[in-house]
């Protein structure tokens, strides 16, 4: 009997998965990393049929693609995929899932849950009732759970079935082609290498701005907040990536132990220094928005002011802000080093993940002309402004569904990582909440409240901004 590998997409009618995985699968497709053999079943409650859904699909691909769109090879695309309605919250539904997967001579499973993490139990439970469903892979999308105790009893629930090394915890961040740049940037060249360490550098900043508001995920955000949505998943795995040690092996395990490492040497705030640590705002109108409390105190921006107590770092901040309705849309990791002379700018290493992505690298000279006064020079390499570059470079959830295919497991995150997020910034969320500080508001367009600035400016720091 032969065994077709299968890609099965629970939530395949939601944005998730029209806006990025089935674009990504196409372009998995077209660019022949798609298993030959391989099918797509999408389950979902919606009153559609095969070809009523591959009709919509072809909306969404021909919108979302990376690549050129061609008819001839969504015609391809489409024939692998089928769907098959289904209400996954229903225990005895899934008898019927499994005789379509043995009808269909299925028995190579990897199941994508692109749902709310409610949900990651009740078709766990459900898939105990498909043959061969113990050995599939499974992806998972943040958040990992709603709070700390809900993330372990999930994580408990998976990998009691599935064992862990059967689960795929998805940050897209990871699959990032500026993320994973990080330790090219460092380790392959040594004018980095050498001085990637607090002796040299002054400050690390990481921002993530959005110039959008919640738009439609107001009930979700409402209950997550930017420390949840933003920090404690993305925004510490570029920390725990531009900061770790250089592994042993760039093998699953040494970067998991590296990244580990930066995590357990993160300073802990306490109740006197959470003000010195973390600054909270919500942007104005946010209380307006679909399916938000109207007297909701749930932050749209966090800024914070990081240490990270080892050899290598003692004494240099990381602050990182991240917020929406800031008026720009940007991703960047900025490496403030340290000034020779008070007098002169510093040397400024910025990689810039999205949108623009690229590296940006300000150093110092002398004026051109009869005079030694010293002026910044600017070097600016932007890879995705290059058409070639754009079209051989994967989206991250293209990189990352091919890792899974393929058992790659480097590039997604680790439960103890993720533990290590909840603890820290539930911490800092608790002792912000009883020191009584308040979430700053701020208008729509600026770049987080005023308090986030002075957060730097009062230990002689600032947000640098590219000029």
């Amino acid at each position: 009997m032969t065994i077709n590998p299968n890609i099965t997409i629970f939530g395949g009618t939601g944005d998730l998965t029209f806006r990025k995985l089935l674009p990504a699968l196409y372009t998995m497709h077209v660019a022949g990393k798609l298993p030959e053999n391989s099918r797509i079943l999408i389950i979902g409650r919606r009153d559609y049929d095969s070809a009523a859904y591959r009709e919509t699909a072809r909306n969404w691909v021909e919108k979302f693609t990376r690549l050129p769109f061609r008819p001839a090879d969504f015609q391809a695309f489409a024939g692998k995929i089928d769907y098959y309605r289904m209400d996954f919250s229903d225990h005895e539904a899934y008898r019927g899932l499994n005789r379509y997967y043995t009808g269909n001579r299925i028995g190579s499973h990897i199941f994508y849950f692109a749902v709310a993490p409610r949900f990651f139990s009740v078709i766990t439970e459900g898939l105990k009732l498909v043959d061969g469903a113990k050995n599939g892979k499974v992806i998972i999308e943040k958040p990992f759970g709603e709070d700390l105790a809900a993330a372990k009893t999930l994580n408990g629930e998976l990998e009691d079935y599935f064992g862990p090394e059967q689960i795929y915890r998805i940050d897209h961040y990871l699959g990032k082609e500026m993320v994973r740049n990080i330790q090219a940037i460092r380790f392959t060249n040594p004018i980095f290498t050498d001085i990637w360490n607090s002796g040299h550098i002054e400050s690390v900043q990481i921002s993530a701005l959005e110039d959008m508001g919640v738009e439609t995920r107001g009930g979700y955000y409402d209950a997550s907040g930017a420390l949840k949505d933003m920090v404690q998943n993305h925004l510490f795995q570029i920390l725990s990536i531009m900061a770790m040690e250089q592994p042993e092996s760039f093998t699953p395990k040494g970067l998991h132990d590296a990244q580990l490492g930066v995590f357990r040497d993160l300073r802990s705030a306490g109740s006197e220094t959470i003000g010195d640590t973390l600054v909270l705002g919500q942007y104005e109108g946010y209380r307006k928005e679909p399916l938000v409390a109207p007297d909701s105190s749930t932050e749209t921006f966090a800024g914070l002011r990081l240490f990270i107590d080892n050899e290598r770092w003692r004494g240099t901040p990381f602050y990182i802000r991240t917020g929406k309705k800031t008026g720009t849309r940007q991703i960047e990791l900025s490496v403030i080093f340290r000034r020779p002379y008070p007098e002169v700018e510093p040397n400024v290493l910025i990689i810039k993940i999205q949108p623009t992505e690229g590296v940006y690298l300000q150093f110092n000279i002398k004026r051109p002309g009869d005079t030694d006064d010293i002026i910044p020079a600017k070097m600016d390499f932007c890879q995705n402004c290059n058409l070639v570059h754009q079209l051989n470079t994967p989206e991250a959830y293209e990189r990352l569904l091919t890792a899974c295919i393929q058992g790659e497991r480097s590039w997604f995150s680790q439960w103890d990582q993720i533990e290590y997020g909840w603890n820290f910034i539930g911490r800092l969320k608790e002792l912000y909440r009883h020191a009584g500080l308040p979430v700053y508001p701020y208008r729509p367009g600026e770049r987080g409240p005023a308090q986030a600035e002075e957060l730097l400016s009062r230990h002689g720091h600032s947000w640098f901004e590219e000029g």
